[in-house]
């Protein structure tokens, strides 16, 4: 029996809180079920982390129930068509995580047979997956024992050792310091109890302390300064970009949609029709000709810079000449296009009626 302090008696406490205090996850093997033999779905796995990205528990668990009645099976969903993924996962973000999905899918179908390689290192060659994801899917789907690191993880760790260096240049760090904890025997359970000590223990303010299974060998703790970890780089201000969304709303209620190019930010997804985006205002010219009005305007933080869009909006009977690629969506289709938040926000801002229409998704 390993002694008090090692890394295997933390191991041992770690995992011994998880079978009693694991959050039940709609593509989780709980412990019980495990310990009678049950073994995770990777194609769950997979699903979940890439949905996860960037994204919260709650908002993921409607969109994976709504992929795995959809799309049921790698196979099933490796065969699906293109848009109609891209319409799914409206509404998740980081939508070049849902071209990579399908990507990937296919790239396992078509090179694997069908199934995931169950390796770290296989899987980090595949489409979408990179460090953090394939050590994740490794651990937990193939139970490999590799240190997998996410943000709960990364708290956890850098108050548990009271790691002064900042994020992000401290992750490599982080994840060797955790390899030294990982056990051999359920290192795949092990991924998921860090996760949920950080998720529900050891949150970024006034952590439960008293509840922890690492209390006695947090140094943060010791030191009455949890919430000085983990230490950040200042972040660099973001830029701002400008443009204009001209909404076209026809007689019946249906709104003028385009297609994104493939490519590049929001790639494949609807939009109504607008113009670039740049660091200064672009001249507003309409798709056509038509009564058109400033209607609002419409923000969005994307990772990288800050849209602000101004909106326009004209009614009309019909179109005498389509614009190229462009297509009417009905109100009881609308909910269902792939149309990214930032572009409902365009339409409820010229077309407030609409906001029911936009948030029934099927």
């Amino acid at each position: 029996m390993a002694g008090p302090g090692t890394t295997s008696d933390a191991a041992e406490r770690l995992l011994a809180w998880y079978e009693r205090h694991g959050r039940t996850l709609p593509w989780r093997v709980g412990p019980p079920a495990r310990a009678a033999g049950a073994r995770p779905d990777p194609y769950r796995v997979w699903l979940s982390e890439i949905m996860l990205q960037q994204t919260t528990v709650a908002a993921v668990g409607p969109y994976f129930a709504d992929f795995l009645g959809r799309w049921p099976t790698l196979a099933d969903l490796a065969a699906a068509d293109e848009h109609e993924v891209m319409k799914a996962w409206a509404g998740l973000g980081y939508y070049a995580r849902a071209r990579n999905l399908l990507a990937c899918a296919r790239a396992v179908a078509e090179t694997h047979g069908g199934r995931f390689p169950t390796t770290a290192a296989a899987l980090a060659e595949l489409p979408g997956i990179g460090p953090y994801t394939s050590a994740a899917i490794a651990a937990l789907a193939f139970d490999e024992p590799v240190a997998v690191v996410d943000g709960n993880v990364e708290r956890v760790m850098t108050r548990r050792l009271a790691i002064d260096e900042p994020l992000p240049g401290v992750k490599a760090t982080i994840r060797d310091r955790l390899s030294e904890f990982v056990p051999a025997e359920r290192p795949g359970e092990f991924a998921e109890a860090m996760m949920d000590l950080g998720a529900t223990i050891c949150t970024p303010k006034r952590p439960a302390c008293a509840l922890c299974p690492w209390d006695g060998d947090c140094r943060a703790r010791k030191a009455g300064d949890m919430e000085r970890y983990p230490v950040k780089a200042e972040k660099a201000a973001r830029p701002a970009r400008h443009g204009t969304a001209f909404v076209t709303v026809r007689a019946d209620g249906a709104v003028l949609l385009r297609r994104r190019a493939p490519k590049g930010l929001l790639g494949g997804m609807a939009e109504v029709p607008s113009t670039e985006w740049a660091e200064t205002a672009p001249a507003p010219r309409p798709p056509f000709p038509a009564s058109w009005r400033e209607a609002g305007a419409a923000s969005h933080t994307f990772t990288h810079f800050h849209l602000e869009l101004a909106v326009w909006r004209a009614d009309v009977g019909e179109i005498a000449v389509m614009p190229a690629g462009a297509w009417w969506s009905p109100p009881e289709a609308l909910g269902g296009e792939a149309l990214p938040t930032v572009m409902k926000k365009a339409i409820v801002a010229a077309a407030p009626e609409l906001a029911p229409a936009l948030r029934r998704r099927r």
